[in-house]
């Protein structure tokens, strides 16, 4: 671990050091004297003198040195049958020009923008403008409920809405319109216009005085130049389910983004500028945020925009279409993507359909990556399927495998080692570090590196309340897990995840693993229910893969599951408890909905998740769920 070990000893010790070195990859209008202000803890800055534009960083540099003709962005959609490549010339185009109809509007720097939209090229241009013109730009996945879309306009206070006419799944179209229109009724600061996309799948009607055409406003609008703003500006507002339902919106800089963002692409994913990199996600989560529009841009490499399904576009082999057509580099994607093309094609046929030569290492995150689904990947792509694990508020992975600088060994269920920045601790509730293999709360000691959330937005208390005053000294990820002898980091899941049957402390995720390895699964949930005796005990809901069901009876698998549990955990878990069910409740961005099942299993009205991908399924667990 020589490489990677003298970077992560440098940058743990020397922050600043590390950090001004990583700062030289960006261009500044005005380069940073300092690198981290500390004064007012723990309310750290990261390159607090600094001036620059992420726009200018992502496009325009691009232009000036070459690249002006290299595809910037490649849009893919199955669900419309269109396909369109920009060059980073035509793409800084529509960008300024974008930015001249927003600041028509009345958008001037610090001010908000809601985007509210599918994936379209014009989400990406959207976001890009408003970082142009020194904007604070709020992603609203499409077609979040009104209820929702409202919450986050009275947060954020947007001067500007964009959005679009429709969403377009597989099966269906989704009308936007009369959503958005419901949220700005139920808002209490509605802004003054908003700028709609027409899709010819599903146009909608135009309130006049308020809505503007974006085809009729791009054709008038005049370019705008790049507005330099601080390091420590705003560029983002992203929100995130609170746990008292109200969403907290983490904070993402200007400064600190671009400079790690630039790292962990050469360092972490091993790009270069020039290479395609996809991260099948969605702009509305920050995946999409980061390794959609912000950093393959900032690198100069070039990166795709998918507007599909890992299956049923039209079937298993989407994703491998995608990476021959496009000669996709890596691909950054959700364990849950992975699982629905094996649950469809576990014999992997639908992979030799295509060339996946250019194809050199597979990303996952978001959710736990089961082992099964890691050594599947493996056989059947051949290349180094690397774990890694983050969160919406670091902005990048806490733990990964940085094949960018070294290759470290494997190994399945681990996210592999913490990145540069990242001082891991697992502690106790106590506050106790805990030793090699003690499971504990994964903790963060602070600061936090560049690229992270410097707050919340608006409310710098809840930012202390939710992540800091646990354990003082510590950013508490709201994880459990623990760190090896070697140092390698394994995260069993969220805290609330952890059970207690009769006094004894399980990891949910540990369960799932030995489940997942059952060569009929394809995916698994562990909940912890309520029991009069133990006061917990595990219940299982498995997903059979395609082929699993023919020859087996029901009983005996499930038979066989339990005794699985039982020999790998040890009878003390009580696992007995397991339904197979076709299919498990998730959000549009894979992970799946423990929390809801968990309410669900101990009588509660449980509420539908503004998240949920699809609400028929979490309805037909209810029956099988209630107590």
């Amino acid at each position: 671990m020589g490489d990677y070990r003298e970077l992560y000893q440098a940058s743990i010790k020397d922050p600043a050091g590390f950090w001004a070195q990583a700062a030289d990859a960006v261009t500044w209008t005005r380069r940073p004297e300092r690198v981290l202000d500390d004064t007012n803890p723990p309310f750290y800055r990261w390159f607090p003198d600094g001036e620059l534009n992420t726009c200018v960083n992502a496009l325009d540099r691009h232009v000036a040195d070459g690249r002006a003709e290299q595809p910037a962005l490649i849009y893919d959609s199955p669900v419309s049958g269109s396909a369109r490549t920009f060059s980073y010339r035509e793409l800084l185009d529509e960008v300024a020009r974008f930015a001249g109809v927003l600041s028509g509007l009345g958008v001037s720097k610090g001010d908000r923008v809601v985007v509210y939209m599918p994936m379209i090229p014009e989400a990406v241009i959207a976001m890009l403008a408003c970082a142009r013109i020194g904007a604070v730009h709020s992603v609203v996945f499409g077609g979040f409920a009104a209820h929702e879309l409202a919450a986050r306009i009275d947060d954020a206070r947007p001067v500007v809405i964009v959005s679009a006419s429709c969403g377009i799944e597989p099966s269906r179209t989704v009308a936007y319109k009369p959503m958005l229109d419901a949220a700005l009724a139920a808002s209490v600061h509605p802004p003054a216009h908003c700028v709609i996309v027409q899709r010819e799948q599903s146009p909608c009607e135009l309130v006049a005085g308020r809505d503007v055409d974006w085809h009729e406003a791009m054709f008038t609008a005049t370019p705008h130049d790049a507005v330099p703003v601080a390091a420590t500006d705003p560029l983002y507002v992203l929100y995130t389910s609170g746990t008292t339902g109200k969403p907290k919106g983490v904070v993402r800089d200007n400064g600190g983004h671009a400079v790690a963002l630039m790292w962990s692409m050469r360092h972490i994913y091993d790009m270069a500028p020039g290479e395609v990199f996809w991260a099948a996600s969605d702009v509305g989560w920050v995946v999409g945020h980061s390794y959609i529009v912000y950093a393959p841009l900032l690198l100069g490499a070039t990166t795709v925009l998918y507007e599909g399904k890992p299956v049923g576009t039209p079937d298993p082999g989407a994703f491998w279409r995608v990476i021959d057509e496009h000669r996709v580099k890596v691909l950054f994607t959700a364990p849950t993507a992975i699982r629905a093309i094996r649950k469809e094609d576990p014999d992997g046929a639908h992979l030799t359909r295509y060339d996946l030569s250019s194809l050199k290492h597979l990303f996952l995150a978001g959710e736990r990556l089961d082992p099964d689904t890691y050594h599947w990947a493996v056989r059947k792509l051949g290349i180094p399927v690397v774990d890694h694990w983050w969160q919406t508020e670091t902005g990048w992975a806490i733990a990964a495998n940085p094949v960018g600088v070294e290759t470290l060994a494997f190994k399945a269920g681990s996210p592999t080692v913490p990145m540069p920045g990242y001082d891991v601790h697992i502690l106790t509730a106590d506050g106790v570090p805990c030793g090699p293999g003690e499971e504990g709360a994964v903790c963060i000691r602070t600061p936090l590196p560049p690229g992270t959330l410097p707050t919340l937005w608006g409310d710098d208390a809840r930012y202390e309340a939710s992540y800091l005053c646990e354990h003082p000294g510590y950013y508490l990820t709201g994880d459990g897990g623990y760190l090896d002898e070697d140092g390698y980091l394994f995260v069993m899941g969220r805290i609330d995840d952890v059970i207690n049957v009769a006094g004894h402390r399980f990891s949910t995720g540990a369960i799932e693993a030995v489940l997942a390895a059952h060569p009929s699964v394809a995916e698994c949930a562990v909940i912890g229910v309520a029991d009069e005796i133990k006061g917990q005990v595990p219940r299982g809901l498995v997903v059979l893969k395609a082929n699993a069901a023919a020859g087996v009876s029901t009983g005996d698998l499930v038979a066989e599951l339990i005794a699985s549990v039982r020999n790998e955990i040890g009878a003390v878990a009580s696992f007995k408890l397991v339904d197979i069910v076709p299919a498990l409740p998730k959000t549009r961005s894979g992970k799946i909905l423990r929390k809801a099942m968990r309410g669900i299993a101990h009588g509660k009205d449980e509420p539908l998740p503004s998240t949920i991908e699809d609400p028929s399924v979490l309805h037909a667990l209810r029956p099988i769920l209630a107590p």
